[in-house]
């Protein structure tokens, strides 16, 4: 029988054994994943490939990026299919065409501005857009600010600085927009996520998760729904504290949840469970696909056990396929 998680309308079959690579190859950490215009997913990952490109049943099409990032972590695809590549290794973000060619470097590599000082970046995290094709960077973990720019790569504003009042971060981790052109940040380590009009002025916050890390916005309509990837504990003393994840929520426009998949019994690898949802990307179908970082965090999830080989080959992407009817 397959696995079944969420319910109701929110109902997904886990698609065991998705990516179906070349042998011998390995994704590692899956840090963001994307969907382009023909359903072709692109994993960014920390293997020696950094963008591996499959169709929608998990076959194998091309890779490309090999020498160019240093460190995978956001990626975002615009409505032209250009991909908005986050290195937080080296400190930039770069628009790539669907097939690599890099059109525009934002961020200057391997140079990090100093640390928490707001200016960009240091260790960026992840970017979206506005209606108008405004970049939103989100910055990160040696910043904790959000950096707006023009279409074309210039700074226009930066708000944010460190700590848990409204408007203030605790490592920005992701970032998302909606049609309005509000903008919602994954605040990870103050448990919620924070939302803002175009220019960063504070709106309001979602609050009941834990260590949001990856964030979708769904549709393009007024009132869209969100996917939110919670990491799970990272703490010894709460480690096999039930129903804190890592998990999936689901959440109408004004954060509500409305479904919730897995997290009840902890992180594992086991067929319905996460290791540590990191990114997210939904299909025409409105099927999900979930970039994991589990290398990374196996020895916090489970610092007495040895890591599966699975896990650093396939593992780490996952695909959830929407049950209709």
């Amino acid at each position: 029988m397959p696995t079944i998680l969420g319910t109701g309308e929110h109902r997904y079959r886990v698609v065991e054994n998705f990516a179906k690579l070349p042998d011998g190859w390995s994704l590692t950490d899956v840090a963001s994943v994307a969907v382009d215009s023909k359903d072709r997913v692109y994993v960014f990952n920390r293997g020696e490939r950094p963008m591996v490109v499959l169709d929608r049943e998990g076959n194998f099409i091309r890779s490309w990026g090999e020498g160019v990032f240093s460190r995978a972590h956001g990626l975002h695809i615009d409505a032209d299919d250009n991909l908005y590549c986050t290195d937080d290794g080296d400190h930039t973000v770069r628009k790539c065409s669907a097939d690599g060619k890099v059109l525009l470097t934002i961020g200057i590599p391997n140079k990090p501005a100093p640390f928490m000082s707001g200016e960009p970046f240091h260790r960026c995290t992840h970017t979206a857009l506005s209606p108008k094709g405004e970049i939103y960077i989100s910055d990160g973990y040696g910043n904790a600010c959000v950096h707006k720019y023009t279409p074309d790569g210039k700074l226009i504003k930066t708000w944010g600085e460190p700590g848990t009042d409204p408007g203030q971060f605790n490592i920005v981790h992701n970032i998302a927009t909606d049609a309005d052109g509000f903008v919602y940040v994954a605040d990870r380590e103050n448990h919620r996520v924070q939302v803002f009009d175009g220019n960063g002025r504070y709106e309001t916050q979602w609050n009941n998760l834990h260590r949001p890390c990856a964030l979708c916005c769904c549709g393009g309509g007024k009132q869209p729904n969100f996917v939110i990837g919670e990491l799970g504990p990272g703490m010894a003393v709460n480690r096999r504290v039930p129903n804190l994840g890592p998990r999936l929520s689901i959440v109408d426009h004004t954060g509500k949840r409305i479904a919730r998949l897995g997290g009840e019994h902890g992180p594992g690898v086991e067929t319905g469970k996460f290791l540590a949802p990191h990114g997210l990307a939904l299909d025409s179908r409105g099927d999900i696909y979930v970039g994991e970082v589990g290398v990374t965090d196996w020895n916090t999830s489970f610092p007495d056990t040895e890591m599966p080989a699975a896990v650093r080959v396939t593992r780490c992407l996952q695909k959830l396929e929407r049950v209709t009817g």
